[in-house]
């Protein structure tokens, strides 16, 4: 008897812990989804057309939709978003824990850790080129000039890794479970 009610409260607090993992990554791929998405930032740039003039001040505009990886990572960031609202209402609703269902949502959390991954990786190669450039294809860094704009993409950065790292505790979590059910 005793040993049924530890493993009942143990099913009640791992599922807690699911629920709040589930809001926390929904929470933070909101949040990294809207902080790339309000990022742009307008500077004057000198720019010298002839040598023997002086240099043409142009407005410059850097924003995410520019590049095609912070594209990936905005969309990867909101199909994750959706996903996590999703899967949370399904675990909620999914009381009796019905296996089907459990094991499709665990494969599509691997999946949401495996395309946010790839969406980091992408943007964070981007931004790195952003800050450091590239002086062997002649690549300037522009996050000397745009600093606004690239300060708020590595917070942005910052909390799609934390919304990954959420999603694959839920993995290892969903993997311990299935581990001690057999």
């Amino acid at each position: 008897m005793r040993d049924r009610e530890v493993a009942m409260a143990n099913r009640r607090s791992m599922r807690g812990c699911d629920v709040v993992l589930r809001f926390l990554a929904l929470a933070l791929c909101l949040a990294a989804a809207a902080v790339l998405g309000v990022n742009k930032e307008t500077k004057m740039v000198a720019m010298t057309l002839v040598p023997t003039l002086p240099p043409v001040n142009i407005p410059a505009t850097a924003k995410w939709h520019y590049l095609s990886a912070f594209t990936y990572f905005m969309v990867a960031n909101g199909i994750a978003c959706g996903y996590a609202a999703t899967s949370l209402v399904l675990i909620l609703a999914n009381r009796n824990g019905k296996k089907g269902i459990t094991k499709v949502i665990i494969l599509f959390d691997l999946v949401m850790v495996v395309l946010l991954f790839s969406a980091i990786g992408a943007a964070g190669a981007i931004g790195l080129i952003g800050f450091q450039g590239n002086s062997r294809v002649q690549w300037n860094k522009v996050c000397n000039v745009f600093d606004k704009f690239c300060h708020q993409g590595a917070a942005s950065f910052g909390l799609s890794v934390a919304a990954s790292v959420a999603f694959f505790f839920i993995v290892v979590l969903a993997i311990h479970n299935l581990q001690h059910k057999n």
